[in-house]
């Protein structure tokens, strides 16, 4: 077939010759071929194709057997059997009609003989994706150029394959360039008839980079795998509608459903009636906002168990940033949730016991001491009260550490006067009526904190008060605004002995099992003013004592 889809046979001899002749006329005129070469650089099958030399440099005359032979050789059957054609046409203008012929394909492109794979034409598209010359590929063989195989197949096999079907076949083909870069070509190959003789035109696409895409693709795919069959929890991805598309075997682990009971179902039908708008809601809002949720749900299994299960979702997102679907994770909380059960029943049964047994303790002690007149027996007994005290105190400070732990508060604005007047009407009245506590805080100031700031600030000043050894311990509480205007400063200072270092330590992380409840106030504070995005520093006061400044964020700070 020729290029427009026409037989070679139907073309017209005298048309077609007339055609060769201005071709040839044109090229004569300006020196250089149709396909911009001279005579010197054309490729030497194409100069010398027609004029065979002697060994002392003199064209061989043609006889009439010669030209006889010739003509039987271009009439005779190729080894694969296909009758190569060459129309009365020379050899050397088959060849300049199959350079013409590739010159007008956009991309690499060689004509290739089909009985010997050799190449005989080369665009300059092909040209530069081997980094030859063309003259240079026209002097290789086709197998030359490439790997010895294509899949199962040796290249020879494949390209006799497309000589004896016609083709069209497309396959891919490694080749390693002479700088030792391996790169993979898409081969589309496929006999046609150009100026009264068949080639094998092989087409040439570099596929190096796709197939570095997929390669590098494939190998993250096994990594997340890998990760997913290693991670000791449910792992899985919905679509955009909510549907569930990839997991791993712990999900299916946790809901007891096999492949096919998971694949298409929605991710919110995996738990009960009471859980299942959570989870919707859940999933609304990460594909509208784009935000990452936790959810406390109950997963019912396949055989109808309930499991007290914790999600972790966040989207994901297009080119765009607009979220196409979402990932999770999933974890069963049946052993957490019992641990913490049980732990927090023995929480308040010794919490009860040794507030109950303290306050015995107290009572005894006092009615112990009303009847002594031992200035000396009395002061041991005082010191048994303050001790029973601090430790209530202790057993209080831990109740509150718990709630702020399990609660997880959300900042918001507070007017910083009205935590001041709560945090000293939590303390104790026989406590506080043994000081002079000084207050200075505006009533315009608002600060960003969680509500249990007031119990932080009343647990600094009770502080103040129990630890100092004063007949009438001083405690001054003052905020101002700074000048930054996106901060508050709370200052709480006395005139006592100052905080040990050992529970200083706890802001630093240094301190040792054996220090923890001697610090566990201190801790309580911190984990309060922090939870806002604020910060506390210790330093001396002007009096002596202890100075504790918290930093406080205001509700307009960015």
């Amino acid at each position: 077939m020729g290029r427009d889809g026409s037989e070679g046979e139907n073309e017209d001899p005298d048309a077609t010759g007339s055609d060769r002749e201005a071709v040839g006329s044109d090229r004569e005129a300006s020196g250089e071929s149709d396909q911009g070469f001279t005579e010197s650089d054309r490729p030497p099958d194409i100069a010398d194709a027609e004029h065979p030399t002697r060994a002392g440099g003199e064209a061989t005359p043609t006889t009439d057997d010669d030209s006889h032979a010739s003509d039987s050789r271009a009439d005779a059957s190729s080894p694969n059997g296909r009758s190569v054609d060459f129309g009365g046409m020379a050899d050397e203008e088959c060849v300049e009609a199959a350079w013409s012929f590739v010159e007008s394909v956009p991309t690499p492109t060689l004509a290739v003989d089909p009985d010997t794979t050799a190449i005989h034409a080369a665009n300059g598209h092909a040209a530069s994706l081997f980094g030859r010359d063309r003259s240079t590929l026209a002097l290789m063989g086709l197998t030359d150029i490439g790997g010895p195989t294509t899949g199962d197949n040796s290249i020879e096999e494949t390209f006799a394959s497309v000589v004896a079907s016609g083709g069209p076949e497309h396959f891919e083909w490694d080749l390693r360039t002479d700088d030792g870069e391996r790169r993979r070509l898409a081969v589309d190959a496929h006999m046609t008839t150009v100026a009264d003789r068949e080639w094998l035109v092989v087409t040439l696409t570099d596929a190096t980079a796709r197939v570095r895409s997929e390669q590098s693709t494939s190998e993250q795919l096994r990594t997340l795998d890998a990760i997913a069959s290693t991670v000791p929890m449910a792992l899985f991805q919905c679509d955009a509608a909510g549907t569930l598309t990839r997991w791993n075997d712990r999900l299916a682990t946790d809901t007891g459903y096999a492949a096919e009971g998971l694949s298409g179902r929605a991710l919110p039908d995996l738990f009960d009636d009471r859980s299942r708008s959570t989870v919707a809601d859940a999933l609304a809002e990460v594909y509208g906002e784009g935000t990452h949720i936790e959810r406390e749900a109950t997963l019912l299994t396949r055989s109808g168990e309930r499991t007290p299960y914790r999600l972790t979702v966040g989207p994901v997102t297009d080119t765009d940033g607009s979220p196409v679907g979402l990932v999770g994770v999933g974890e069963d909380r049946t052993e957490a949730s019992l641990r913490e059960e049980r732990l927090a029943v023995l929480t308040r049964v010794l919490r009860h016991n040794f507030r109950n047994e303290l306050n015995v303790v107290t009572g005894f002690t006092q009615q112990a001491k009303r009847k002594v007149d031992d200035p000396e027996t009395i002061a041991q007994l005082d010191r048994v009260i303050d001790t029973a005290e601090r430790l209530l105190h202790l057993g209080e400070t831990s109740r509150k550490v718990e709630r702020l732990l399990g609660d997880q508060p959300t900042p918001g604005p507070i007017p910083l006067a009205s935590v001041v007047t709560d945090a000293l009407g939590s303390i104790p009245a026989t406590l506080r009526d043994r000081a002079d506590i000084e207050t200075d805080v505006s009533p315009g100031i608002t600060v960003s904190a969680v509500d249990q700031l007031s119990d932080a600030l009343a647990e600094l000043v009770d502080n103040a008060i129990r630890h100092n050894d004063a007949e009438r311990p001083r405690v001054h509480v003052a905020a101002a605004e700074l000048p930054s205007e996106s901060w508050v400063s709370l200052v709480v200072a006395d005139d006592g002995p100052g905080i040990p270092p050992a529970e200083r330590a706890v802001l630093t992380g240094e301190e040792t099992p054996l220090d923890h409840a001697s610090g566990l106030g201190l801790w309580y504070v911190n984990w309060v003013v922090t939870a806002a995005g604020g910060e506390l520093a210790i330093t001396e006061s002007k009096g002596g004592g202890t100075r504790i400044e918290l930093s406080l964020r205001t509700p307009n700070a960015g």
